[in-house]
């Protein structure tokens, strides 16, 4: 049986993230960027954001915030609500959307889905019904063209009678006891609506639950027993922790075996204290939390190393990470790839904010977008040039004059390489 799915869900109204269907009450403060990552570091396995936008002009907006959304998040992002025509599938995928719903309540969404489908996949594909009927009228265009049913009523064992498309069910049935009687049914694939919504919910404790009750689920378990690991003399282990994204060391802190098993459960970076004897979640007083990304054990099996998602600084000194003071350096090139081209892009940012006579990175934003187009163009000829001759050191050079060109379109269009590494791991 396939892992069960926990899909809050995010209802977009006027930029802000409101309560419901319907209810114009902010969710919290209504920051839609806080809330994804919230989601995304507490367990949700996808995201589901609903457009209420009804014009075109609120609708433009949305998809912004969407885009926003979506480069927030660690989890997939379903965009749903408002969708009339392709046009508007193609900017939810291009936000960053993982799918989109049609809503099969609309003639119109019903007509689109098979070309939608085919432009860009059945696994983009979900069909949201609010009654059997939408489902078995049209059965065979929804098995043909889309991955999963988003159920707004609960006909999810209806559907299993006569089809095998998996049902996201969505729910405001708050009940754990209900909510595991609807998990253990095969005719559901997972849950969304108020429950997996609610901010103050632990939602790795309802997994445990689940996974107490005989509910596949995703969450953190280690493949590893406790039992094998080579502990010091004071019966921990140290933890090596660093920033997911950039790989720095952020600090070095110990867990014994309830610190470990909290970690895993809660998801959040728990250690035991040498000095005060207690357990501690990292964060928990300062809100400077850790979440868990990955653990990996070394190969003596006496160290962990950690990378988390930190939330504000992880040194008590109020640094970033506990690693800040300088003994010795010897100059060397640093030659990362993603390091490189984010500081030689840092650099064209500062000219672009910071203008600074004689240089030719303010000379191209002066002359404006098709200046740099033109340079573009002339730099990808050039490489083409350059392949044809037998010396890779002329393509090197020209790559790089192209890479820069480009760099400075992407400044110019305000895309990071953040944006760039995201599209290409989605891909």
């Amino acid at each position: 049986m396939a892992n069960k799915l926990m899909i809050p869900c995010l209802y977009l109204q006027n930029g802000k993230a409101v309560t419901g269907f319907g209810q114009r009450n902010l969710l919290g403060d209504g920051d839609v960027e806080g809330l994804a990552k919230f989601y995304s570091d507490n367990g949700a396995d996808e995201l589901l954001v609903f457009d209420f936008s009804s014009e075109d002009r609120e609708h433009e907006k949305a998809i912004g915030k969407i885009k926003e959304i979506c480069a927030a998040s660690e989890i997939p992002v379903i965009g749903a609500g408002n969708i009339k025509r392709m046009e508007d599938v193609k900017k939810l995928i291009y936000a960053g959307c993982a799918k989109t719903v049609l809503n099969f309540s609309k003639k119109g969404n019903v007509e689109l889905l098979e070309e939608v489908s085919k432009r860009f996949g059945k696994e983009k594909m979900m069909v949201s019904i609010s009654s059997l009927e939408e489902f078995t009228d049209h059965k065979e265009l929804i098995e043909n063209y889309a991955g999963t049913v988003l159920a707004l009523d609960t006909v999810q064992e209806a559907i299993a009678q006569v089809s095998s498309v998996p049902v996201i069910l969505h729910t405001d049935e708050g009940r754990d006891e209900m909510l595991l009687e609807l998990l253990k049914s095969r005719a559901v694939s997972g849950l969304c609506g108020a429950y997996v919504s609610d901010t103050g919910r632990e939602l790795l404790a309802f997994k445990a639950l689940c996974l107490k009750n005989g509910i596949p689920v995703n969450t953190f378990q280690s493949s590893i027993p406790w039992s094998e690991f080579h502990l010091n003399s004071d019966g921990l282990i140290p933890v090596v922790v660093q920033d997911y994204k950039t790989d720095e060391v952020l600090m070095v802190a110990y867990m014994n075996e309830e610190a470990f098993e909290t970690t895993l459960k809660s998801g959040k970076m728990t250690y035991w204290s040498r000095s005060r004897k207690e357990l501690w979640t990292k964060g928990l007083t300062s809100g400077h939390l850790q979440y868990v990304k990955s653990l990996t054990l070394d190969c003596d099996n006496d160290t962990i190393l950690a990378k988390v998602a930190q939330i504000g600084a992880a040194c008590h000194t109020g640094n970033r990470t506990c690693f800040f003071q300088p003994l010795m350096k010897k100059e060397y090139d640093d030659t990362n790839p993603l390091r490189v081209f984010q500081d030689v892009y840092d650099v064209i940012l500062d000219r672009k904010e910071n203008p600074k006579e004689g240089s030719y990175t303010n000379y191209l934003f002066d002359k404006g977008i098709d200046k740099i187009l033109k340079k573009v163009g002339e730099e990808c000829t050039e490489i083409v040039i350059a392949a044809k001759n037998p010396d890779k050191e002329e393509i090197k050079y020209e790559i790089s004059d192209f890479l820069y060109h480009v760099m400075v379109l992407m400044a110019e269009k305000g895309v990071t390489w953040e944006d760039i590494t995201r599209e290409l791991a989605r891909r």
